[in-house]
């Protein structure tokens, strides 16, 4: 699914020597993305609506996903649209959005062995995102390649909020007491619960565009993660720039909290 930039022989010369700089055996396991940067994208280039950023984030998304796989990353969570995005985003901007991730899941579900997965509020999403994403999980259900994670609809604070919800009706389904609810309303029990869950948090949260800020991304997730913000915007990321971030994270040391 990977297509070629068509970069010139330093390039590849460089983007090799990047690859025999990264330890295999320290290449995270989960990385997490922000694809930010697109609407200034259209702007800068002169375009006359954003759609055009979107399109060309969404397919730098999937030359993205191309290098987590070849690199021997296992899960990648993608931030596509956020709950402030349906709220705040002007109408005519969002439908295109909306069609362009649609298209996205489609796309993904169509080629090679990837798993995609939802994460997010679907009842919040037009019928047609909502069916198409559950569509593309629904087929790539078996499938034993890379896991990749759409937020769409997405909101950390609504996601920890859910998963305390799915937790109280399962222990009211089984007819609990309150004081047994709050003995095992434990953060392993809120992890489970999560969209994500059943998965290992993220190792590395990458963002483009040189925004320095979470905006509501797997909030309770990213407790222990490192993160790593590069100025490119998003159409503009290159697998130089993917390289040198995990070669960065590759050379921290990681203290959990500590």
């Amino acid at each position: 699914m990977r297509q070629a930039e068509g970069r010139g022989p330093l390039y590849r010369l460089y983007s090799s020597r990047l690859r025999r700089q990264i330890d295999p055996a320290r290449v995270p396991h989960h990385v997490a993305m922000v694809i930010d940067g697109n609407r200034r994208w259209a702007r800068q280039l002169g375009y006359e609506t954003v759609a055009h950023g979107y399109r060309a984030g969404a397919a730098k998304m999937i030359d993205f996903l191309g290098w987590c796989e070849e690199l021997g990353v296992k899960v990648v969570t993608l931030y596509l649209l956020s709950n402030d995005n349906l709220r705040k985003r002007d109408s005519r901007e969002l439908a295109d959005l909306i069609d362009i991730i649609a298209d996205l899941a489609r796309e993904l579900a169509a080629d090679g062995d990837w798993r995609v997965q939802h994460a997010g509020r679907a009842e919040l999403l037009p019928a047609s995102l909502a069916d198409a994403l559950r569509d593309a999980e629904e087929s790539t259900r078996d499938h034993t390649g890379l896991h990749v994670n759409l937020a769409v609809g997405y909101g950390g604070r609504h996601e920890i909020v859910d998963a305390v919800r799915r937790i109280i009706v399962k222990h009211d389904e089984r007819g609990g007491t309150l004081e047994e609810l709050a003995e095992n309303l434990t953060p392993e029990a809120i992890g489970e619960h999560l969209y994500t869950g059943g998965q290992p948090d993220p190792d590395l949260v990458i963002r483009t565009s040189g925004e320095q800020r979470l905006s509501d991304f797997l909030v309770w997730q990213s407790a222990h993660s490192e993160f790593y913000f590069m100025e490119a915007l998003g159409p503009d990321l290159r697998e130089v720039d993917f390289l040198r971030a995990i070669r960065d994270y590759a050379s921290r040391e990681r203290r959990f909290g500590g």
